[in-house]
């Protein structure tokens, strides 16, 4: 018997005007099989995961059959039926049926232990006490790789990295063993290496307990690597349904050829194909930049960044962390340099000190004027000001950057009166033609944050960094975010104002396919270190140091030729700088240097690397 059939599903939501979230969804659950859901933002895909739940609203309306067949007991349930509050629901749900959500961050109570959190399912549905909870919590976190299992019961979720918090997550929805995983994005905000990670735990987890897993998603590439079968959604309707090697070989409906035409993959010769393309009026920018495109616009040498921490107590002193350690770069005018590298990597301290958010410890930013060179390190008063004017920030998630209690008008607008540009006619001209520049009705200007969608928002978020007509746009992670249509349109937007403004970019992220789409250059750090700097092909099809292979090696391909190598990625420990090989790795205390290993190609190595020398 299938573990989950879903039959005509239709879940509307009513209040004044009735919305129909799913329309009419069918699909099944075999044992031990991986099903994933694929659609945009609003397809209603994470609404069939909380139908099977029960964690719908009571505004919600639940028609049609979910069938929950228990492996164990042989008895099927239908669990459209039951009180979303009933008894039976309560036993079911954590117990026989988990689901790990998209946000551990927002998911985990951070007023309880990590311990306590996971325990809670065995004491509600294992009649365990304490004790016995808190030892099934340790094997629970032993199985899902925690390093170390008897410290992480006492820690607090903002203790943990994002890997670690989803690994929490993932413990706390196996406590009970249940026979049906539903897993709501589970990597969406992790690095590329951490998510690799937790797609090869959740398929180790899976064989070893036979549970099956349901995936929902708009990833494809880990749809290609995770899935047995897909359902692709649009509207709350099924698009397109079969195996994933008909799926990604044979793709019959229009909707889902065009997700598919909308992923950036390697080497990609052709633009991008979002759904719904956007039209920017590039005239609406003014003039460009004034620096000459091909010289170098900013130049930043052995900027080091050292943060004391409070541990021990307040009056302690706490002790030094390194986050950036002497990285030189520059950027040319009119180019795109790619910041790669995974979370705690120093690729955001050192776009924070370039944008001089805050001092470096050590090292130098200089930037290009009319009048030669400027220390931004030792800017003030109106001359910071003035430099701020042309390095503006594009942030990673737009619904939080941007004030909920702003109207679309009232944002766009802060930066022009902030610094005093124009009068209020000239203003309401330049937002409009703002609007226009990234491809969005001025009718919208009233409307505020929660009214737009995710690429809306970002959209929004592009304006106000562009309101002040800046040299330097530096983005901080824009599309990680982002379904992969909205991606398409935002990367391909990034991509025609840099090409018909003259526009420069730090493009901060940890997808090195987005970078390569979009960057000319690449520049990949680990442990506060720059390891490679070159072109980005260069980079990408000789990558030199192993780390950059590693990142390479972890980025999944929307493709069922070219799986993830999950056993070389967990052997390999390509993040930690004391397992590197000769001749990469550096001696304790030894500052890092950059050798030209071919012309414009440079990698991180000791200052006496022969091997290296004699290579290059």
């Amino acid at each position: 018997m299938p573990v989950l059939q879903v039959q005509d599903l239709v879940v509307e939501y009513r209040s004044d005007v009735t919305t129909r979230a799913v329309n009419g969804l069918s699909f099944v659950v075999e044992p031990g099989e991986t099903v994933a859901v694929v659609g945009e933002s609003g397809s209603g895909k994470s609404t069939v995961g909380q139908a099977v739940m029960g964690l719908l609203s009571q505004k919600a309306a639940v028609s049609g059959k979910i069938l929950f067949t228990d492996p164990v007991t042989g008895a099927t349930t239908d669990l459209a039926a039951l009180p979303r509050d009933g008894e039976v629901m309560r036993r079911i749900r954590g117990n026989r049926i988990a689901m790990i959500f998209q946000e551990p961050m927002t998911s985990l109570s951070p007023l309880h232990t990590i311990g306590d959190q996971i325990g809670e399912a065995g004491r509600l549905h294992r009649g365990m006490d304490r004790q016995q909870a808190r030892e099934a919590t340790r094997d629970m976190l032993r199985l899902v790789q925690f390093p170390d299992p008897d410290r992480a019961v006492d820690s607090y979720p903002f203790e943990l990295s994002g890997g670690l918090r989803q690994r929490a997550m993932i413990a706390m929805a196996m406590m009970c063993r249940p026979a049906l995983l539903i897993a709501d994005e589970p990597t969406t905000a992790l690095d590329v290496t951490i998510q690799a990670e937790i797609l090869k735990l959740l398929k180790d987890v899976q064989a070893e307990l036979g549970m099956s897993v349901l995936l929902i998603t708009h990833d494809f590439g880990v749809v290609a690597n995770m899935a047995d079968e897909v359902v692709v959604v649009y509207r709350g309707r099924v698009m397109e349904r079969g195996s994933a090697r008909e799926i990604f070989e044979t793709p019959q409906h229009p909707y889902l050829k065009a997700l598919l035409h909308a992923v950036p993959t390697f080497a990609m010769t052709e633009r991008l194909s979002p759904i719904r393309p956007i039209v920017p009026k590039l005239e609406a920018f003014g003039e460009p930049c004034r620096v000459a495109v091909g010289e170098p616009l900013v130049v930043a040498e052995r900027l080091t960044k050292r943060f004391r921490t409070r541990k021990g107590g307040f009056f302690s002193g706490g002790r030094s962390v390194t986050a950036v350690d002497q990285v030189s770069l520059s950027i040319e005018a009119g180019e795109c340099l790619g910041l790669v590298g995974e979370s705690g990597s120093g690729k955001t301290t050192v776009a924070m000190m370039i944008m001089r958010a805050f001092p470096p410890t050590e090292g130098t930013v200089k930037v290009r004027d009319d009048g030669g060179w400027q220390d931004v390190t030792r800017l003030e008063g109106e001359a910071l000001a003035a430099y701020r004017r042309r390095v503006q920030l594009v942030f990673q998630d737009p619904f939080s950057s941007l004030n909920p209690r702003m109207s679309i008008n009232e944002i766009i607008r802060e930066p022009l009166v902030i610094h005093r540009i124009g009068t209020e006619g000239e203003r309401d001209a330049r937002v409009r033609d703002l609007m226009e520049l990234v491809g969005l009705d001025p009718r919208m200007l009233r409307r505020y944050p929660h009214s737009l969608s995710g690429g809306q928002r970002q959209r929004v978020g592009i304006a106000r960094a562009l309101a002040l007509k800046p040299d330097l746009l530096v983005c901080d992670e824009p599309v990680s975010a982002l379904d992969v249509s909205v991606q398409a349109q935002v990367l391909n937007l990034l991509a025609d104002l840099r090409r018909e403004l003259n526009l420069t970019y730090l493009f901060v992220s940890h997808n090195l396919a987005v970078v390569d789409y979009l960057s000319s250059r690449v520049a990949v750090m680990c442990k506060g270190r720059l390891v490679e700097l070159g072109e980005t092909r260069a980079v990408i099809d000789n990558a030199q140091h192993p780390y950059t292979k590693a990142l390479l090696a972890a980025v999944p391909d929307a493709s069922l030729d070219r799986p993830l190598d999950f056993r070389a990625l967990s052997a390999g420990r390509a993040s930690d700088p004391a397992a590197w090989p000769e001749p990469y790795r550096l001696p304790p205390g030894q500052p890092p240097v950059m050798v030209e290993r071919f012309p414009g190609h440079f990698v991180c190595a000791p200052q006496d690397a022969p091997a290296l020398k004699e290579a290059a």
